[in-house]
């Protein structure tokens, strides 16, 4: 898992922590169950305080990206998979808004867009 801290970014430390941990479960480097480094250590790795690591865990936690067991450390939640499909979904859903957007400015009936989109996800990925 890789972090990098800024000290020149406007975001807290911890919040920079957190987006990039979101980050990486979102785009799968993270895996869900896969094992975090404890707050002593990344404090450590990163020079930083366990307090400001924790408060990213505990946003993380509060989210449901991780879980925290006592005694066995913490975790990427197995729900994650969840926050991903959400995420994915609400990005196709930006870009088909700015879709819909411009057929209807070019005037582009509903039936031609919905035939293009089906077109789209039915066709192989390569």
């Amino acid at each position: 898992m890789d972090i990098i801290i800024s000290n020149n970014s406007s975001k807290p430390i911890y919040e920079q922590i957190s987006s990039q941990i979101k980050a990486q479960i979102m785009d799968g480097t993270l895996l869900a169950d896969a094992a975090l480094p404890s707050m002593r250590s990344l404090a450590k790795k990163l020079h930083i305080s366990v307090i400001t690591v924790q408060r990213a865990y505990e946003e993380l936690q509060r989210d449901g990206f991780i879980e925290t067991t006592v005694g066995r450390g913490t975790f990427v939640s197995s729900r994650s998979h969840l926050f991903y499909q959400e995420e994915q979904q609400r990005q196709a859903e930006e870009y088909l808004s700015k879709a819909v957007q411009i057929a209807r400015f070019a005037g582009i009936p509903l039936e031609k867009l919905v035939n293009v989109l089906t077109l789209f996800y039915e066709e192989e990925i390569e």
